[in-house]
């Protein structure tokens, strides 16, 4: 169920965005084991004149990058899979964007259950929920 809000460097562009949202997905799925179908991504473009990275803007250093920020429940991962999970989104988007800038970033927020849900249930509920359902 996470909410992953990704920010690229570019154009509006609806195949690129329909491809960051796959491969996210997939890998969110993969190295997180996170439910794809109720994984939500959003995709923002910057102008690489208005992204900065060691007081150049991304246009003057000829490349491009990105920021994913994704939220999970604390707890529901190893750091071996958190480590696993940023090489890979580092791999993914040097593909997507035809490489990218170092000082691109990937942050793992990782938040109570009690704080964080969806259809206005919250994580937490929907764990003791299951457990109940489960005795």
């Amino acid at each position: 169920m996470p909410i992953i809000n990704v920010s690229v460097t570019g154009k509006p562009d609806a195949a690129l965005s329909a491809a960051i949202a796959r491969e996210v997905t997939e890998l969110t799925a993969t190295h997180l084991r996170k439910d794809p179908t109720i994984t939500a991504v959003a995709i923002s473009y910057f102008d690489p004149q208005h992204w900065f990275a060691g007081g150049k803007s991304l246009a003057e250093h000829g490349t491009n990058t990105f920021w994913l920020d994704i939220k999970v429940v604390d707890g529901t991962n190893t750091k071996l899979e958190l480590e696993a999970y940023l090489k890979a989104i580092f791999a993914a988007f040097g593909r997507l964007l035809g490489g990218v800038h170092e000082e691109s970033y990937a942050f793992v927020h990782e938040v109570p259950a009690a704080a964080y849900g969806y259809g206005g249930k919250t994580q937490e509920f929907r764990f003791i929920s299951g457990r109940l359902n489960a005795a």
